[in-house]
């Protein structure tokens, strides 16, 4: 099973630094709730790169709880189903949708 914490230090750090693109592909600043683990800034906007903590000019927030989560994690196609069930709880769709190129 994925882990959070190693998501958002590890995992995704490497993602942008071997995809560095990826930012401007994607272009907005993200915050992730996740009940149990913590919160994580991604800003892919204004350089600002991954945090712990909240950002105040979020595209989008992305909530769960942190086995949800890491179901997520561990299949990234099963955000739909999440979301669907109310497990995953977005802010702003649209955005939510780009995340699928960071979580592949």
């Amino acid at each position: 099973m994925a882990d959070t914490r190693d998501f958002f230090e590890n995992f995704l750090p490497s993602k942008l630094a071997d995809n560095p693109s990826l930012a401007g592909e994607i272009n907005a600043i993200y915050v992730f709730e996740v009940d149990g683990a913590g919160t994580w800034t991604v800003d892919l906007k204004d350089g600002g790169g991954i945090s712990e903590g909240n950002h105040d000019d979020a595209g989008c927030t992305v909530s769960a709880k942190q086995a949800d989560f890491e179901a997520l994690l561990d299949n990234p196609s099963s955000a739909m189903m999440l979301f669907a069930m109310g497990k995953l709880k977005v802010t702003n769709v649209g955005l939510a949708i780009s995340l699928q190129k960071l979580l592949s």
